[in-house]
C-alpha cells in the first residue's frame, strides 16, 4: 500500500529542533573482547508541521547523536496541522507498535508517552490525545507515529484531491 500524499521536504532554509529520544549501548563480542557502540534515535522539527527521525551508530554517545540529527534532516515530512491539533483521528502502525492519534481541544496538551511525545512536540501539535498499543520499542514507536502523521490530511487537500470545493466536503 503506497501512500502518494506524503510531502518530503528539504532541510535547507529551515530552523530545526532537535529531540534525542533514545540511547542504546549495543556490544559487539569478539574474541578479543566486548566492543561497546551506541545507536542514538533522534527526532527534528520546526515546531510549525515539518518533522523527520533518523538513527545514529557510533563508538560515542555525542557522535552518535550529531550522525543521528544527520539521518533525521535527510527524512522530513510536512504535517498538516489546524489550530495546533492534528485534523483528525489517525491509527499508525510499524512492526509490533500501532498509535493512535486524535484532535484535542484547546488547552489539553500533548497526552502522549515517550517516543511520540518528542515525534508530536517536534511537529508542533499542542493539543492531542494519544495512545501506543503493542511494542513500546522507542524505534517502532517513533516510525509507527511518523507513518500516522504521514496519513494526515487537512480539508483542502481533500477537496483538492476529490475535485470538489470545501463546502462540500464538509456538508457531503
Amino acid at each position: 500500500m503506497a501512500n502518494n500524499n506524503i510531502k518530503k521536504v528539504k532541510a535547507t532554509d529551515i530552523e530545526l529542533k532537535e529531540r534525542m529520544v533514545a540511547v542504546n549501548r549495543v556490544v559487539k563480542v569478539t574474541k578479543g573482547g566486548r566492543i561497546f557502540s551506541f545507536a542514538a534515535i533522534m527526532v527534528v522539527g520546526n515546531e510549525n508541521g515539518i518533522v523527520g527521525y533518523g538513527l545514529g551508530k557510533a563508538r560515542e554517545v555525542s557522535t552518535a547523536i550529531s550522525k543521528g540529527t544527520e539521518d533525521a534532516k535527510k527524512n522530513l515530512i510536512q504535517v498538516p496541522i489546524l489550530k495546533g491539533t492534528i485534523p483528525h483521528a489517525q491509527e499508525g502502525k510499524y512492526s509490533g507498535a500501532t498509535v493512535f492519534m486524535k484532535p484535542a481541544a484547546p488547552g489539553t496538551g500533548v497526552i502522549a508517552g515517550g517516543a511520540m511525545r518528542a515525534v508530536l512536540e517536534s511537529v508542533g501539535v499542542k493539543n492531542v490525545l494519544a495512545k501506543s498499543k503493542g511494542s513500546s520499542n522507542p524505534h517502532s514507536v517513533v516510525k509507527a507515529t511518523i507513518n500516522a502523521l504521514s496519513k494526515m490530511r487537512d480539508a483542502y487537500t481533500v477537496a483538492q484531491v476529490r475535485g470538489v470545493s470545501l463546502d462540500t466536503v464538509f456538508n457531503g
